[in-house]
């Protein structure tokens, strides 16, 4: 039996006719697995305590949180990474793109998973339809369904990596404006926490992601936490060498004493000096990027204005000759 079917396949899809055959079945068990894989019940200590979590929010501070519900919260134990550390590299790179919700991690991991099997699914058609136009070997065959489903699978995470260097270059061009207004606030009598609240709202126009960092500071500053820790925990979501140093600036004038005025003029103009480097190393790049180009679209017309007279006589003489 096992024998005709194969060469019903054979007969019907060329001689990869059992492998898609084979792809297709599995491709159906997975769909048939998924839904009795994500619609796990709940469990009921945990809805238990969500119910008294919720009793005892009072009615005001119900209004603060978001009414809306996550659709993904009930596969969470499937979406989510279950390893502590894995957990927190991808809510920390979330955080540095520009992320922070707490549904980052499920929506990021649920893009990866939808887009995989998505475009998966996508490779399987466009191969069945090149079987059928003609023979296609095997490798062809495979790199057809596996290559969009690798491209749907990585491109959340390359999204992701493109956001957090964007959003790390902006934190990076606005760092030395935003010093320089914090020590004129500062000098001007303003506190570090107040002075942290006015550049957050006057840079936001051209810094909106240094604003969200500096705004999430004066937040925190409010809501009680530890100024210390606060500081650092913008360090570790910027992911920017300038901020940590500027952190580390803030924390050893606190520890010690010594004037933040004092501190910042000093940094402040260390950061100017450094972007006028970055800027002169930039402009240093140019003539070796530019060299390339310079020879392949100069250098070839210049040998036809010189050589091409000369190459053009020699041709006539010869034909002459001839």
């Amino acid at each position: 039996m096992l024998e005709s079917v194969n060469n019903l396949l054979i007969d019907y899809f060329g001689e990869l006719g059992p492998l898609i055959a084979l792809g297709v079945v599995g491709l159906v068990l997975i769909l048939a697995v998924l839904p009795a894989m994500l619609a796990q019940k709940e469990d009921p200590l945990d809805k238990l305590r969500r119910e008294t979590k919720a009793k005892t929010v009072s009615k005001d501070q119900r209004l603060r949180h978001n009414s809306k519900a996550d659709k993904l919260e009930k596969y969470s134990n499937f979406l989510e990474p279950q390893d502590e550390e894995e957990f927190s590299a991808v809510r920390l790179k979330l955080l540095q793109a520009g992320y922070p919700s707490k549904q980052a991690v499920r929506t990021y991991h649920f893009a990866q998973f939808a887009l995989g099997l998505g475009l998966l699914a996508v490779g399987v058609v466009m191969a069945l339809l090149k079987q059928s136009k003609g023979d296609v070997d095997t490798q062809t065959m495979v790199l057809t369904i596996m290559v969009p489903g690798m491209i749907g699978y990585m491109a959340p995470k390359y999204w992701v990596t493109r956001r957090v260097a964007q959003r790390q270059e902006e934190i990076i061009n606005g760092f030395p404006d935003a010093l320089d207004m914090m020590l004129v606030c500062v000098e001007a009598g303003q506190s570090l926490d107040q002075s942290i609240i006015r550049v957050a709202a006057e840079i936001r126009a051209g810094f909106p992601a240094l604003a969200d960092e500096f705004a999430m500071v004066s937040h925190e500053m409010k809501a009680g936490k530890d100024k210390t820790q606060v500081l650092r925990d913008m360090s570790e979501r910027a992911g920017v060498q300038d901020v940590s140093s500027f952190v580390t600036v803030l924390i050893q004038s606190q520890t010690f004493g010594t004037s933040i005025a004092d501190a910042l003029r000093v940094y402040a103009a260390e950061m100017r000096d450094k972007r006028v480097m970055r800027a002169e190393e930039q402009a240093n790049k140019l003539p070796t990027k530019m060299t390339l180009a310079t020879m392949m679209l100069t250098v070839p017309p210049l040998l036809i204005i010189l050589i091409g007279p000369s190459v053009y006589g020699i041709v006539e003489l010869l034909g002459g000759q001839g």
